[in-house]
């Protein structure tokens, strides 16, 4: 699971043969960018694909800001992930009902279902 699209291209050798990268697609610049000196690159993901990558990109940012917080990300992307498990959806929901704080609990469980349902 990768957060961004230059991270998940930098983990790619971890990759085993038959596994999965589930990407935020959101650019998030590094600081040589930042700072203008250097350029992000263009066709990441495209470039991971023609390697043999298999990618599971989606927008994470928009889905958890449709939950309800941009700081739901993490969970859509865990929604998603949860795709490549053979673990029971009502299971990862327990978990969440188990582990967030109460007043999170229903953001949290949305972000889930759109990362799930993308």
């Amino acid at each position: 699971m990768s957060f961004e699209k230059i991270e998940a291209a930098r983990w790619l050798p971890d990759l085993k043969p038959d596994g999965v990268i589930v990407v935020n697609t959101q650019q998030i610049d590094p600081m040589p960018v930042i700072i203008g000196a250097a350029q992000y690159p263009t066709g990441v993901l495209e470039e991971m694909t023609e390697a043999g990558a298999k990618i599971d990109a989606l927008d994470a940012l928009s889905l958890a800001e449709e939950a309800g917080s941009s700081k739901a990300a993490n969970i859509v992307l865990m929604g998603r992930v949860a795709k490549h498990f053979d673990i029971p959806y009502d299971r990862w929901i327990a978990a969440i009902e188990n582990t967030v704080a109460p007043k999170f609990v229903e953001l949290n469980k949305k972000a889930f279902a759109l990362g799930y349902g993308a």
